[in-house]
């Protein structure tokens, strides 16, 4: 595996994925590569702009939590959570659905160490395609329906700290600022042959 993490400074990470239209042993692939180095990082989602590659496709694993239960709905038959688990998503499209939105520390790969508040909907439903490309609804809350939403805004060129209320992403500005001048500086060092 090949693969590694596009930090925030990397215009990748802006971009707007194109719509998968091909759901084959290379879509299989990159699904498996992106869902090892997203256990090998710890994380729960991974887009593929993360991975410097602009599409819309994501991966999301959320494990169940007993002090925080999830439900979710797929294709409207009730499930647990973890009988879905790992999911892989080409092109979704998200929908809020009638719900408090409420505020939760978020993290993300692409800022590693950086976390901070941001408020979501509880509750979303979201359309998508799998790796055959077979269409599916999904209906859910808690932290899976906000990792969704997470990733769902990377495959729109849109970052966690774009929801954050201003007074918040004050408060890790001058950390984010220093990542952005970090990711540059390596990026052009790679380009010189450094």
């Amino acid at each position: 595996m090949s693969l590694s993490i596009r930090n925030f400074g990397n215009p990748i990470l802006r971009q707007k994925g194109k719509k998968v239209k091909d759901f084959d042993r290379q879509l299989s692939k990159l699904s498996q590569d992106m869902l090892v180095l997203m256990r090998i990082t710890e994380g729960i989602g991974l887009a593929a702009q993360q991975i410097g590659k602009a599409l819309q496709f994501c991966v999301v694993e959320v494990p169940e939590h007993p002090d925080y239960p999830m439900a979710c709905i797929l294709d409207g038959k009730p499930l647990s959570p973890s009988l879905i688990m790992p999911i892989s998503m080409a092109n979704p499209v998200v929908k809020a659905l009638p719900s408090d939105e409420y505020y939760y520390e978020e993290g993300c790969l692409s800022f590693p160490g950086i976390n901070a508040d941001v408020a979501r909907p509880e509750r979303i439903f979201v359309s998508y395609q799998d790796l055959d490309g077979a269409e599916h609804t999904l209906e859910c809350d808690g932290l899976l329906a906000r990792c969704i939403q997470h990733e769902v805004d990377h495959l729109n060129g849109v970052l966690f700290i774009d929801r954050m209320e201003k007074k918040t992403y004050a408060e890790i500005k001058k950390e984010v600022q220093s990542l952005k001048r970090e990711t540059i500086e390596c990026t052009k060092n790679a380009q010189r042959g450094k």
